[in-house]
């Protein structure tokens, strides 16, 4: 489901997970975990071993998207079990909410380009138009990880 948002460069989509919101946030908090849930197939792998993330952490991914490249992160939301964010030198922000409600967690992903260094660049691409059916499958992949234990197929 994607949500609505007031700020026009955001979009964002939900899925409830059944699942507490720590056990949720774990993975979320985990880089070596991001290219299991990971929709998109631009994660290959995580740099180094980083541990749970918190504020001001910095972590590096190792990406495809047509070409391979190396992007450093850095953590910039955080609130344990509710609230994660990172970003990039470009400066648009991933974004994971989590919520409790009956049956489980409200997972909510968000890619938010209000405050990236060259925003029409982002628009151009149609970034805003593609991730959320990416996103949606990433919450899927995080779906069947955190309530299997199972690695998703692709």
């Amino acid at each position: 489901m994607t949500s609505p948002s007031n700020n026009p460069r955001e979009v964002s989509v939900s899925r409830v997970i059944a699942a507490d919101p720590a056990a949720i946030f774990a993975v979320l908090a985990d880089p070596s975990k991001h290219p299991i849930i990971d929709g998109s197939g631009s994660l290959v792998h995580v740099k180094g071993n980083p541990s749970q993330l918190v504020l001001g952490d910095k972590f590096s991914m190792n990406m495809k998207i047509g070409f391979s490249y190396s992007i450093k992160n850095t953590v910039v939301e955080y609130e344990k079990d509710r609230l994660i964010g990172w970003r990039h030198f470009g400066r648009h922000v991933w974004r994971y909410t989590l919520e409790p409600v009956d049956g489980g967690t409200k997972v909510t992903e968000t890619f938010d380009w209000s405050g990236a260094i060259i925003p029409k660049v982002i628009e151009l691409q149609h970034y805003p138009e593609k991730h959320p059916v990416a996103m949606a499958k990433t919450l899927e992949r995080l779906d069947t990880y955190v309530t299997t234990g199972e690695v998703p197929g692709n």
